[in-house]
């Protein structure tokens, strides 16, 4: 500690800036529950902590590997574990805002300083001396008396050397550097180009007739001084699929929405994706697998490709066949719109034409209409609400606090603490659409829990960030089901970060298996639309009057509605996924359906085109021409920029078990104490300091149901 302390003191002297003001990264934080002192921070104090962080880290392992004494778990892995304290805070902060608020200014830091750590990633991992060291820990691991969270965070990391390649020679070694290095880079331009072809993209009405069947809350959000603006932004795209009636418009939003990536210019993707599989492909085969696929799927649940392929299979399967139902209900209307001359004799269903005629469907058969539920559902009551299921299932308390440093004027910071009045940890809520936000929502960790070597435990800092409308003059943001579920959803994952209880980082929060990391997500949106918690927080935001049970009714029978349609455009883009990173080369014969006409490297080869490749797999997995994958290949940032390559089909891997252990809640009510209970210790506060799926048995009691999500999908 003393040593520690030293550099710390060291680094700052060397840091100062022309305004005499030390790097806010170097020092101690001394804001209010260690939230970052976003005021503070400045985009020219991020380089520099870098560098320092780097030098920092790098002595500590140099520490290490001097270490005179026979290696134990104490002094060569929990005292990895424990290093790097100044790149924890940097990565907290710049990696959330990268995606969150990415400026142009934090884009080009993040470029920057993306090689320069993982060159010093690949310094700590190709060390033969520092692996020496978790070796000699590992081959004695049986006889050291360690923990069971002991023993996994010694697996982890010993993986990581193997994984990163520290059994390659010195020149392959120096490859792998390279590949790593262009990779980052790769990656993060993937995402940068799709965030600029998302905000390029700006439809303006002008004309009454233009906005035909749009309701006046979809109107009002989208009001400027120009007219009526729609752009690529979830919260803008999705309600105008959904009601717009002028089907030239529909089809055009869902083109440019559908061909993101894919438009010629500097922001295109397709040879980013060609270079990262590329790449992906090369570094596989180094470390002696097939097939990226092979090697991402070593140490997840589902262990092998084939596995993740026969599950996503029977899924598809299903699920296309109850899509072409769908089709057929749909189709229905809109020959009701031919016979009375609204369309063309020959229309039949298209992919722009689905959310609309859906919500027809919908309206028909429920008679729910989700312009007559937004109201019920403003952003800070869904919020309350889950506040309050949180609370009634682990008996946390979340309340609102002020005067605490936060990034951006949307975001507001929360305190948990649990029953006996102890730190949980802080929440941050980042919940509305900008320009410089990535698409989707997430849950990031803005400080990690650990526990220090005296014992101090360390609450995290977690925020959630999601893309919903913001609130207009006189109009709160109001959600749809869908967004309601959303957030339910990302705070799921939120607990998974605040109730952890661990003692390394390396294996706290969500740091498990990515295809059990979606299970306290996805778990937590079966509260959402259960009546017992509708009654608690669905109030109308201008009359205060709790959701009509009528309503309630109407939401919970069209819970499985358009369950097809869901399945199959996200098993979709999982297979796409898969067959991504099934692949041995990018390199492909002159004849193969999906070569482009660009030379490979390899004498008679071609290049993979990203857009034929899609085409054909899609094809060949039975999709029908009115659904495209959830995501497409150009803008699939989970896979080619957000770590979860070969990993998309998690979200309904993790279903099965979601499903299934909610069917426990089910039985012992959905507020039962003892199951809540169970839960929270067995699952969320574990982290991957344990087998997931010995964590999911002693939690259930049992293997879980693999019947569980077509029952609860209505498939």
């Amino acid at each position: 500690m003393i040593m520690k302390k030293t550099i710390l003191i060291a680094f700052a002297v060397m840091t100062v800036i022309a305004c005499n003001k030390i790097n806010p990264f170097l020092g101690e934080w001394k804001t209010p529950y260690g939230i970052p002192p976003f005021e503070e921070i400045s985009d020219k104090d991020y380089v520099p902590a870098v560098r320092i962080g780097i030098r920092q880290q790098q002595g500590e392992v140099d520490a290490i590997i001097a270490n005179s004494d026979e290696p134990d778990f104490e002094n060569t892995v929990a005292a990895y574990y424990r290093s790097g304290e100044i790149l924890d805070k940097v990565e907290g902060v710049l990696f959330n805002l990268s995606e969150s608020d990415a400026t142009e200014s934090l884009q080009r830091i993040v470029d920057r300083v993306l090689p320069m750590l993982t060159e010093h990633n690949d310094n700590i991992f190709m060390n033969p001396y520092f692996f020496a060291k978790v070796k000699s820990v590992y081959d004695r691991k049986d006889g050291m008396g360690l923990s069971r969270e002991q023993e996994m965070a010694l697996e982890k990391l010993y993986r990581t050397f193997v994984n990163n390649g520290i059994a390659l020679d010195a020149a392959s070694q120096d490859r792998m550097k390279e590949i790593n290095k262009e990779l980052a880079s790769l990656e993060q331009r993937f995402g940068n180009n799709l965030l600029a072809q998302t905000n390029a993209f700006r439809m303006v009405l002008t004309d009454s007739s233009e906005i035909a069947g749009l309701p006046e809350s979809v109107l009002s959000s989208a009001a400027t001084k120009d007219g009526w603006v729609f752009t690529l932004h979830n919260p803008s795209y999705v309600p105008f699929m959904t009601y717009s009636s002028r089907r030239d418009l529909r089809e055009k939003m869902f083109k440019a929405y559908s061909s993101r990536g894919c438009n010629g210019g500097k922001n295109d993707n397709r040879d980013v994706i060609v270079d990262i599989m590329r790449l992906r492909t090369e570094k596989a085969r180094m470390l002696g697998y097939d097939t990226p696929a092979d090697y991402i799927l070593s140490d997840k649940m589902a262990g092998n490709p084939s596995a993740v392929d026969v599950f996503l299979g029977k899924i598809f399967s299903s699920a296309v066949v109850k899509a072409k139902e769908e089709i057929k209900d749909m189709q229905e209307i809109m020959d009701e719109d031919i016979a009375s001359g609204i369309l063309a004799d020959s229309s039949v269903i298209r992919a722009w034409d689905w959310s609309y005629y859906a919500e027809k469907v919908r309206q028909r058969k429920y008679a729910l209409n989700e312009d007559e539920t937004r109201p019920y559902f403003s952003m800070e009551n869904v919020r309350q609400g889950v506040f309050e299921t949180a609370h009634r299932l682990y008996g946390i308390n979340i309340e609102q606090i002020e005067d605490v440093p936060v990034y951006h004027p949307d975001v507001e910071a929360f305190k948990i603490t649990d029953a006996d009045g102890s730190l949980v940890g802080i929440f941050l809520s980042d919940y509305f659409t900008r320009e410089t936000k990535r698409g989707g929502a997430w849950m990031n960790n803005v400080r990690n829990q650990e526990k220090t070597a005296s014992g101090e435990d360390i609450r995290p800092v977690i925020v959630n960030v999601c893309n919903f409308s913001k609130p207009s003059e006189d109009t709160p943001s109001l959600l749809s089901l869908d967004e309601v579920a959303t957030m339910f959803h990302e705070f799921g994952h939120a607990l998974h970060g605040l109730l952890s209880r661990c003692t390394y980082k390396g294996v706290s929060g969500t740091s498990v298996a990515r295809d059990f990391v979606e299970l306290p997500s996805q778990i937590n949106e079966n509260w959402a639309f259960k009546p017992e918690v509708l009654a608690y927080y669905a109030r109308h935001y201008r009359t205060g009057e709790p959701i009509p049970a009528d309503m309630v009714e109407k939401i919970v029978a069209a819970g499985t509605f358009n369950q097809g349609f869901m399945t199959t455009e996200l098993a979709a883009a999982s297979i796409l996924d898969m067959k991504w990173h099934e692949l041995s080369s990018v390199s492909v014969p002159a004849d193969c359906p999906y070569a482009s006409d660009k030379d490979s490297a390899e004498k008679g080869m071609k290049l993979i085109d990203p857009v034929k490749f899609e085409s054909y797999m899609m094809k060949e997995a039975g999709l029908i021409d009115e659904i495209i994958p959830r995501y497409r290949s150009t803008y699939f940032n989970h896979i080619f920029n957000s770590g979860y390559s070969a990993g998309y089909y998690s979200y309904l891997w993790a279903e099965v078990l979601d499903k299934d252990a909610f069917e426990l809640f089910k039985q012992n009510g959905i507020f039962d104490k003892a199951t809540s209970m169970s839960f929270r210790h067995n699952i969320l506060e574990k982290g991957g300091s344990e087998e997931p799926m010995v964590l999911y048995r002693r939690f259930r009691g049992a293997e879980p149901d693999p019947e569980a999500l077509i029952r609860a999908r209505g498939l």
